[in-house]
């Protein structure tokens, strides 16, 4: 399944906005990108569609590779990527909770 296509500027920056006050709501350890940790980054997604995730320093997983599967297999949309954390956003497919701006 290939990666969604790319968020204008305007809509990434509104997700940056909402993300700053949460906490992470996955984090990967030492077995770095699972197939529990994918279930559960798709659970997540499913429940806020705007999620963080926490990659831990025993990870093998570069948070690069993390985002770029987690895009590709959830077809999810890396939002942010700051330090050890990443921004992911899926629109809930039945009752968005999460309304974007147009873009231009």
């Amino acid at each position: 399944m290939p990666a969604p296509a790319k968020l204008p500027g305007k809509q990434l920056r509104h997700l940056r906005s909402l993300a700053h006050a949460l906490k992470p709501t996955v984090q990967l350890g030492k077995h770095g990108f699972t197939d529990a940790v994918r279930a559960q980054i798709e659970q997540a997604l499913l429940d806020h569609e705007l999620i963080k995730v926490k990659v831990g320093t025993e990870c093998p997983d570069d948070i690069s590779e993390i985002g770029e599967k987690a895009a590709t297999e959830l077809s999810a949309h890396v939002a942010q990527t700051i330090g050890a954390t990443l921004v992911l956003y899926k629109q809930h497919p039945k009752e968005p909770k999460i309304k974007l701006p147009k873009a231009k």
